[in-house]
């Protein structure tokens, strides 16, 4: 069979592995000739690791200086006679591959991150191939729904303003259309809701569980990925159901520092650029924002995707410094280059002309399009689209 793009308002319904395997390579590459991890951890736990700001994280602490073996916790599907698979799977794959070959330990366990088999394999993992400790411990996990304990029933999480609606542009990348929409309030429930999914309590519960098993390593530090954003995006994002979660997620960072630092460690919340990755596209009034932001922030030669965002993270945030830097609420600001005020006038100017007919002229629309393609393997360049695949072959390919 051929695999081709699939993609269904906003969703990709089909990934490519071959193009997933060009995407682990491409990223590797980069961080071999970035400026390299001096410090580094060498026993890391990242739990969502197979897309996004997690997988660029393992690449980054594996390829990238400080030789990292890793444990990455993920949520996939593989195929099946209903289709070919997730990205997620593929990737977690080649990154093995790669890793393997580079002499690294990569071991990938797929399951309910929130499950407690799941919990339990990967401090069985740990005991076996890290000899009992981790040196870093990544939250990355992206889900918008999370099983009660106990229970058939589940918290699920919403993205919506609180206190009044808002109206704002999406972009469906099925037919490349500007679709203006509205949000009405979260109920407190549904809030309360989505702080259950995305805040701060899983992680806090995996960070204990891990302490319990005596898992933490002399010196552990965790570190949780979140977004702020500038004024302009706030009504939906910074100001509604997922900034209440952030805030919930920012405040146990502080929580948890205090467990961290019976071992010499430290907890911290990363605040992150704006970009296009699974989850981000379906928030409303975020795409035209990203739009702007893509072409100012490449005419300025300051873009970072998920992979250069984490290598710059190591190596002058997280790691080879004498002390993390932080601002005020002790958050480490990842996110500098987009919220550099220049960066942001000219961005405020753009959308205040960007509308219907004129999105794709004014953004960059094109590299928006390109960077969701390539989280699902297409558009990369030397990859054979045209050949014929197997289901066979496919299946026989295991994480």
């Amino acid at each position: 069979m051929q695999i081709e793009p699939l993609i269904q308002g906003v969703v990709a319904r089909s990934s490519h592995p071959y193009g997933c395997r060009a995407s682990i390579k491409e990223q590797i590459d980069f961080v071999k000739q970035a400026p390299q991890i001096k410090k580094g951890p060498k026993r890391v736990l990242i739990i969502g690791a197979s897309s996004g700001f997690g997988l660029a994280a393992r690449i980054a602490l594996t390829f990238g200086g400080a030789e990292a073996d890793t444990i990455g916790v993920s949520f996939e599907r593989g195929p099946s006679d209903k289709g070919v698979g997730s990205a997620g799977w593929y990737n977690n794959i080649f990154f093995k591959e790669e890793a393997i070959h580079h002499g690294r330990t990569a071991i990938n366990i797929v399951g309910d991150a929130f499950s407690d088999t799941v919990r339990n394999q990967v401090i069985e993992a740990i005991e076996t191939y890290f000899e009992g400790e981790v040196d870093l411990v990544i939250y990355s996990l992206a889900t918008g729904v999370r099983p009660m304990p106990n229970s058939e029933e589940f918290w699920r999480s919403v993205i919506k303003p609180i206190g009044e609606s808002v109206t704002g542009a999406s972009i469906m990348l099925e037919n490349d259309q500007w679709v203006e929409s509205s949000l009405e309030p979260a109920t407190e429930e549904e809030a309360a809701a989505t702080i259950k999914v995305m805040g701060g309590d899983d992680w806090e519960s995996w960070i204990d569980a891990l302490i319990n098993s005596e898992s933490v390593a002399e010196g552990c530090k965790t570190i949780a990925f979140s977004y702020m954003g500038p004024e302009v995006t706030h009504p939906i994002y910074l100001d509604g159901t997922l900034g209440r979660a952030k805030v919930d997620l920012h405040q146990t960072s502080h929580s948890l520092n205090l467990k961290m630092a019976n071992f010499g460690g430290s907890a911290h919340a990363t605040v992150c650029k704006a970009l296009v990755t699974k989850a981000s596209v379906f928030i409303p009034a975020l795409s035209p924002y990203l739009l702007a932001l893509y072409r100012v922030m490449k005419e300025k030669g300051t873009h970072e995707r998920c992979i250069e965002q984490m290598q710059r993270l190591f190596t002058t945030k997280l790691y080879d410094q004498e002390k993390v830097p932080v601002d005020g609420e002790r958050l480490i600001r990842i996110d500098d280059l987009e919220l550099d005020p220049q960066v942001q006038q000219e961005v405020s100017a753009i959308l205040e002309q960007m509308n219907a007919d004129n999105f794709k002229e004014l953004g960059d629309y094109e590299g928006f399009k390109d960077e969701f393609m390539k989280l699902n393997g297409f558009n990369f360049e030397g990859v054979d689209y045209s050949q014929d695949i197997s289901l066979k072959t496919l299946k026989a390919l295991k994480p």
